[in-house]
């Protein structure tokens, strides 16, 4: 039976899903809608769909390390709880071990691959543990880092994967180092990884702030311009890791912490999971009432 539009419509309209996946499980059910509905439900499409207006702010970090290649990812859920589930864990593990054999470039092309050479792909991998966990799940980012045989990642997970941190360093193999700077990263978080990393545009509006600070302290003009290069320097130190000083040894930069080993940092990714995702602000009280007046 041929599947039509209005058909479709019908079917997103009575479950939610989303139209490609409505399409599948139509041709899959020879256009029966009710087949098409318990399909959808079988798959956890259904039940992910009426999830996805939830705020998925919680989560974790995790990593993994296949030889000369790693992969930081976050893994976004609704409750802190549901991190230390056993199921979720295996989705973390699962979805890492999929991008470090598929290397997608991107979130939106690593959901439409098939999942382990099977029918299923990756997003729909990850419905069916919605269904099983019962919160909204998605996978939101993730880095993908290679090395040679001479250099070593440096990986760290803070508060069980609420800090994640991969970082490459290059000319050694001293994996205490390596995981000492991404500590270092998980504290202090650095922004970039050196200065010619920070755009000339951001340099330059610092040191227009920096210079109007100085004016507003009465400063001469003729030293000013001495004092905002002493300014700029300390703004480098804060935000770019080889400039910073070394969290366990304050006397030592980065960079210098490093050199002891031959080593350079070659680059690094830092996820804080739920970054830059607004929270929803429970109000515990005004939802028992709702649910009082309902009685």
């Amino acid at each position: 039976m041929a599947v039509t539009a209005k058909m479709v419509k019908e079917l997103r309209e009575k479950t939610g899903a989303g139209m490609m996946d409505c399409k599948k499980a139509l041709q899959e059910t020879d256009g029966n809608i009710d087949k098409a509905i318990d399909y959808l439900r079988e798959k956890g499409i259904s039940k992910a769909a009426k999830k996805a207006d939830r705020i998925a702010a919680e989560g974790s970090a995790f990593v993994e390390v296949n030889g000369n290649e790693a992969v930081l990812i976050e893994v976004n859920c609704e409750t802190d709880f549901v991190t230390k589930n056993d199921q979720f864990q295996e989705l973390l593990k699962d979805l890492a071990a999929h991008l470090l054999a598929e290397k997608p470039s991107t979130v939106e092309e690593a959901l439409s691959q098939k999942f382990k050479g099977n029918d299923e792909t990756v997003e729909e991998f990850i419905n069916s543990k919605i269904a099983q966990i019962g919160e909204k799940l998605s996978l939101r980012r993730f880095q993908i880092f290679t090395k040679t045989d001479n250099d070593v990642f440096g990986n760290y997970l803070h508060m069980g994967g609420r800090i994640g941190v991969l970082a490459v360093l290059e000319g050694t193999t001293d994996a205490d180092v390596a995981k000492d700077i991404a500590m270092h990263i998980a504290a202090v978080n650095p922004k970039y990884l050196s200065r010619d990393a920070v755009s000339e545009e951001e340099v330059a509006k610092e040191r227009e702030v920096l210079k109007t600070q100085a004016l507003n302290e009465g400063k001469p003009e003729n030293i000013v311009e001495k004092m905002v290069e002493g300014r700029l320097n300390k703004f480098f130190e804060e935000i770019c890791l080889l400039d910073q000083s070394f969290v366990k040894d304050p006397d030592q930069k980065v960079k210098q912490v490093a050199a002891k080993h031959n080593a350079t940092v070659k680059g690094f990714v830092r996820y804080e999971v739920g970054e830059g995702i607004e929270k929803r602000e429970d109000n515990f009280a005004e939802e028992v009432m709702s649910q009082v007046k309902k009685q």
